[in-house]
């Protein structure tokens, strides 16, 4: 699900210490049981909230290379 919100300013974002200060990653914050995902670039183009399964599958799917392999 890809939202909008004027609430996401209460949350706390955070993203890799790999990507330094640099603004071309993406940002994960917690909000109940989902995980929010944002563009650090584009912040206002909406979230992507992934339930705890779902969360897990993108992990593992990252860390098993698979979108590398598109």
């Amino acid at each position: 699900m890809v939202y909008l919100s004027d609430t996401e300013a209460a949350l706390n974002w955070r993203k890799s210490s790999a990507s330094k200060d640099e603004d071309d990653c993406v940002e994960v914050a917690s909000q109940g049981s989902s995980v929010l995902v944002r563009d650090s670039r584009n912040r206002s183009a909406g979230v992507l909230a992934l339930g705890p399964a779902q969360w897990k599958a993108l992990l593992n799917a990252i860390h098993d290379g698979a979108p590398d392999r598109r």
